[in-house]
């Protein structure tokens, strides 16, 4: 798949403007409602012949507009995991916009024009509730008056799970109280995280229970506070393990959120590297025990339910 920034205005001698079916979203996280839009851009591009494009920002359009602090808002998929999880589902091009207040004010018709029109698009797929400015303006309604025949338009309709629609917030929220569960089925996939290995209080070594501390990356949301039976990549490899998001209260009150994994059968020494987590199931949330050894017992526990989940999985 190839990646293409577009910077405005746009240098369309260095861009790719040949005829193509273009899918409009923003598409943080990828989930089964964004791979509606995406799919059935691709089975118009398979049935018309034309190469299939996703067009997207480089950031969140709210923290443009002011409307949240660059700081405060966390992704569910970062850029790189974004062109990662469109080139599996098929999409020959990526279209970044640099999303600056420019953009932002561009007037509809002229989005149109010049990201749309001269790009080469001959069908657009979005959905129902896709802007490209002003949302009273600029929406899937009023987006024929702009193409004025020159490109098709398909409409996806809201897509629904578990009776709500599917959408990036309900994921996000859902992640909040670390139903991990429930944001993969809405996802349509397992979630994941970035990271890399750094020292941390070695005590997991005493309690016979050996941890990777991961620092995880700023803008990437992770789940909330709780223990999941989880999959780690490192070196190329993925290994079953259990992690635990919280403040390992047991030890003191007020400590910093940690990321801690215990990997399954793994001895070796990984300080320094760059893994990937994969947040497959809900164990329980943090508990405050009475002493060491009561640890020790649910940690225990938690592990022979983590084998079992993920015994029952590699059997599915």
């Amino acid at each position: 798949m190839e990646v293409i920034p577009l910077n405005y205005p746009l240098d369309l001698i260095k861009i790719n403007t040949k005829p193509k079916v273009m899918a409009l979203g923003f598409f943080d996280g990828v989930h089964l409602g964004h791979q509606k839009v995406i799919k059935t851009a691709i089975q118009i591009g398979h049935d018309q012949q034309l190469p299939v494009a996703v067009m997207t920002f480089d950031k969140y359009p709210g923290i443009v507009f002011r409307q949240i602090e660059a700081a405060q808002f966390e992704y569910l998929t970062t850029l790189e995991r974004k062109a990662e999880l469109l080139q599996e589902l098929g999409v020959d091009i990526m279209y970044v916009i640099n999303f600056t207040s420019t953009v932002g004010h561009l007037a509809p018709q002229q989005f149109v024009d010049d990201y749309l029109v001269a790009l080469g698009t001959q069908v657009v797929v979005a959905g129902f509730d896709y802007t490209y400015g002003q949302k009273d303006t600029a929406n899937m309604l009023t987006l024929p008056q702009y193409a004025q025949d020159r490109f098709e338009i398909v409409t996806i309709p809201e897509q629904k799970k578990f009776t709500e629609k599917i959408s990036s917030s309900t994921i996000r929220q859902a992640l909040n109280r670390g139903d991990v569960d429930r944001a993969n089925a809405l996802l349509g996939y397992v979630y994941q995280t970035d990271g890399i290995v750094v020292h941390g209080e070695a005590r997991g070594r005493t309690l016979g229970y050996p941890t990777a501390n991961i620092k995880t990356l700023d803008t990437e949301r992770l789940p909330g506070i709780g223990i999941y039976a989880t999959e780690i990549l490192v070196q190329d490899h993925w290994y079953p393990a259990m992690t635990s998001v919280g403040h390992n209260v047991t030890f003191g009150d007020h400590r910093p959120v940690t990321v801690e994994v215990n990997i399954f059968d793994f001895h070796q020494d990984i300080y320094g590297e760059t893994i990937k987590l994969r947040w497959n199931h809900w164990l329980r949330g943090e508990e405050k025990f009475t002493d060491a050894d009561a640890l020790v017992a649910q940690l225990t526990d938690d592990e022979i339910k983590s084998r079992q989940y993920f015994n029952l999985k590699n059997k599915n």
